[in-house]
């Protein structure tokens, strides 16, 4: 059973993507919400034919990639998210710092990489690596936000950077992006280094 996890994280993408096509709230934000997402898709897809990734590292990176498919069709700010917002008193809708918050879950499947496939030879590159990869990614995928928000349609660059007013909403966002890594290398190493780590 295991073995279909990676086709079923899949196919339910493919039906969200697909139901969410439809009459997005900005079609322009959806694009840009959209394309980055299609392009990780498409590489974890193309490396899963050459590196078996175990099922829990597919359902961590699947997470991702379904939150930011819900967050491209209302747009960030709009995602249905009060019940959290009115249960912690928040001033904004913090859906987009769940889903940056689960960007650092890739953070698992490139430490499963590393150590599989050998590429280091101590525990603390196999960690710190992936934690520097993902805050690499973070800071690149703030300044494209930045730029879109600067060079492109004034309303959907706004929508697009989705900082709800928060001045410090780049740092918070990479914060939630470390956040992340660390929680995802915390389980991995406490899988992996106890020896209870599924390799199917």
């Amino acid at each position: 059973m295991t073995r279909h996890v990676p086709l079923l994280l899949l196919a339910g993408y493919l039906l969200l993507f697909g139901l969410l096509a439809i009459q997005p709230y900005d079609r322009t934000v959806w694009w840009a919400e959209n394309l980055p997402i299609l392009a990780i898709v498409a590489i974890v897809v193309v490396l899963h034919r050459r590196f078996r990734f175990t099922p829990l590292a597919c359902g961590l990176m699947a997470v991702l990639v379904y939150l930011h498919t819900i967050g491209g069709h209302f747009t960030f700010s709009r995602v249905p998210f009060d019940w959290i917002t009115d249960t912690f008193g928040f001033q904004r809708n913090h859906f987009d710092r769940v889903a940056h918050f689960s960007v650092g879950f890739y953070a698992f499947a490139i430490a499963e990489v590393l150590q599989r496939r050998r590429l280091v030879r101590s525990r603390f590159l196999l960690l710190s690596y992936p934690l520097c990869f993902i805050l690499a990614v973070a800071a690149g995928y703030e300044i494209f936000e930045w730029q879109f928000a600067v060079l492109g349609d004034p309303t959907a660059g706004a929508e697009v950077l989705g900082s709800q007013g928060d001045v410090w909403d780049a740092q918070r966002d990479m914060l939630a992006d470390l956040l992340g890594a660390l929680a995802a290398l915390l389980l991995y190493a406490s899988l992996r280094f106890r020896g209870a780590f599924d390799r199917s």
